[in-house]
């Protein structure tokens, strides 16, 4: 399988939504941070790549306090910030993560009026859509697609062709979620008109399962023929790529002490997709996205100190 790009320090565009997390303890008092799908595979990706490639985020965030903290973290990150729009008067969106006495985890959201979904429709948005094409690399996910709505999702499509067209790679993580849709429907609907613009599909088996009803991993790997580069992420399992007419399937690394599997797949995708941007292969690079992920979930929350980053 050929390299991802042809060429040296690519510019990497993640696009999503990153939310104030609270973390409510037994003894009812909170602990706040951030936390998001892609935001999280845009620190991964930026901790590993370093100087060896430009990695920026792209949301719509408010002119609040928790707006300005995060993109401090960011730029603490090695992230561009550039394309992160303020939107006066929003707020990012809020969720709760509740645990019981069995170590069972709820999670309450308040993200309906977050400003992510003005994202692609605000009147700043036409300066980042136009940008999108000058990238080498777009990076997206299901959740992403979900809060942008209708309007917003078209507006990334549309960018996505033109990046195409200049030569850009689109990398699609699925993770789908039920409860940010209107429907079912709604969801495949929005989830097949962007996979005609997808270069490498990230899936996770179960929410592949849960989006569309397939019965097994083979008729996943089947109902993307065009793709020309396919993971499929199982968990603890070994996860099985298809690249061009091969395929492959790579074990798991084994842990002996699960402590939170929060950002496994996140981290998985941003080895993986560190690794290919290196030259590396697509076998070479799901090794990556195990080892980092075995990390990930030995550690409490979804990102682990940069010390034990792997080297």
């Amino acid at each position: 399988m050929s390299e991802l790009i042809s060429h040296s320090h690519p510019r990497v565009a993640l696009i999503g939504e990153c939310m104030i997390e609270l973390q409510q303890h037994a003894n009812g008092t909170m602990k706040q941070s951030f936390g998001g799908d892609t935001l999280n595979t845009a620190v991964y990706l930026s901790r590993l790549l370093g100087s060896a490639a430009q990695v920026d985020y792209v949301t719509a965030l408010g002119d609040d306090s928790f707006s300005d903290a995060m993109c401090a973290i960011w730029a603490e990150e090695g992230i561009g910030v550039g394309r992160v729009q303020r939107l006066p008067g929003r707020l990012p969106g809020l969720y709760c993560i509740q645990t019981d006495a069995n170590g069972e985890r709820r999670f309450l959201y308040w993200r309906n009026e977050a400003a992510v979904r003005e994202c692609f429709t605000a009147p700043s948005a036409d300066a980042v859509l136009a940008a999108l094409p000058e990238y080498d690399v777009l990076y997206f996910s299901g959740i992403t697609l979900a809060v942008l709505g209708e309007v917003g999702r078209a507006r990334l499509l549309s960018a996505l062709g033109d990046a195409r067209d200049r030569g850009a790679r689109v990398v699609f993580d699925n993770n789908y979620r039920p409860r940010l849709w209107r429907s079912v429907d709604q969801a495949r609907q929005a989830y097949r008109a962007i996979m005609h613009e997808v270069d490498v599909a990230l899936l996770t088996e179960e929410d592949e399962q849960a989006l569309f009803d397939y019965s097994d991993t083979e008729q996943i790997m089947e109902a993307y023929p065009r793709l020309g580069e396919v993971v499929i992420k199982r968990g603890a399992q070994s996860c099985l790529v298809r690249a061009g007419e091969q395929r492959y399937e790579i074990p798991a690394l084994a842990v002996s002490k699960v402590i939170d599997t929060t950002a496994a797949g996140d981290s998985f995708s941003a080895a993986y997709l560190a690794r290919r941007l290196r030259g590396g292969s697509p076998q070479e690079a799901a090794e990556a996205g195990h080892a980092l992920a075995s990390l990930v979930i030995q550690h409490p929350g979804a990102l682990i100190p940069r010390s034990v980053m792997p080297g």
